[in-house]
């Protein structure tokens, strides 16, 4: 794919990934929406095969490779949800993931990564690091790369659960994602655009790891460095297919405090008894620390993930 998915590129991808993944649900609080004057869909794409969004746009490459090309099978870099997902999409096309990950990733997101069959290699935890790593890993294997968000295939895949929100629910003013390295913010806003134009798109992204908070309103792309969150999700740079996507059909970017999230995590787990993992809250914050600009609006939220650490919750590992 040589251009950013349009309507029926998203649509296929949407049949294609069909029998692989879940159709997440869409759930509501009545206690939430009160405690923010609005109403708030919440996508639950922390039940995905999975555990993450990621396992669309995995599916959705994966899905695209033609036999004779995945025989060396496929690789990547990343710190999780994306390595899990390759991982499991490669198994069902029964072939090999090699994955590069940090030596500080999660605990549960490593373990997810084994018991799906890929191949870890350890690196430091910087994108140097990473992409250096990897092309050892791609000279000794010949695998193809899958990259977690720079790549159409997979923002097709993530465009599927914005479309599947608004299939589900009618008329919002709003839908909003967390961005990290733009795969799933990108998708989101295309599917905005193709089937509920109407609709604003949203990003919120921690304080502490706002390049493309920056790159968005100072018009020109500002790496990644030395980001400082929780929401280990969204420590990577918008990538040169993402950024330019973002720029053209995305509203607005809003940054958000450590503590915000925090709160945000904290209050879907004991609200809406299910598992999130801090990027997933990053939304439900931004809409906490900006609730006058938010109110009686219907806003849909994706809650990208439910991986977390459950020995390390950071209402227990943090200062807030």
């Amino acid at each position: 794919m040589t251009q950013p998915p349009d309507y029926n590129i998203i649509e296929k991808a949407a049949a294609r990934i069909r029998p692989y993944i879940h159709r997440t649900p869409v759930m509501a609080s009545h206690n939430l929406n009160k405690m923010v004057g609005a109403e708030i869909y919440f996508k639950c794409e922390n039940l995905q095969k999975a555990g993450a969004f990621k396992t669309r746009g995995a599916c959705n490459a994966v899905f695209l490779i033609e036999d004779t090309d995945l025989e060396k099978g496929v690789c990547t870099h990343s710190s999780g949800n994306h390595a899990a997902a390759l991982a499991r999409a490669a198994a069902l096309r029964n072939t090999k993931a090699y994955i590069v990950m940090p030596d500080n990733s999660s605990k549960v997101k490593i373990a997810a990564v084994k018991q799906y069959g890929g191949e870890i290699t350890f690196c430091s935890p910087n994108l140097k690091s990473r992409e250096d790593t990897l092309k050892k890993v791609i000279e000794k294997t010949g695998a193809l790369e899958i990259h977690p968000y720079n790549d159409y295939r997979i923002i097709a895949g993530q465009a599927t659960a914005a479309k599947e929100l608004i299939e589900d629910v009618e008329n919002m003013d709003i839908i909003m994602a967390p961005v990290g390295g733009g795969g799933l913010l990108s998708g989101t806003a295309l599917s905005a655009f193709y089937y509920s134009p109407k609709t604003k798109v949203i990003a919120a992204e921690p304080a502490g790891a706002d390049d493309a908070y920056r790159s968005f309103y100072e018009g020109k792309f500002i790496p990644s460095k030395n980001p400082d969150t929780i929401a280990d999700g969204l420590l990577t740079s918008l990538g040169t297919l993402t950024y330019p996507i973002i720029t053209k059909y995305v509203d607005e970017i809003i940054r958000v405090k450590e503590e915000s999230i925090v709160r945000a995590m904290k209050l879907i787990w004991e609200r809406m008894k299910i598992i999130i993992e801090p990027s997933s809250a990053v939304p439900l914050a931004a809409i906490l620390e900006n609730q006058s600009n938010f109110k009686n609006k219907r806003i849909g939220i994706i809650l990208s993930g439910g991986n977390v650490d459950l020995d390390k919750l950071p209402w227990f590992t943090t200062k807030y």
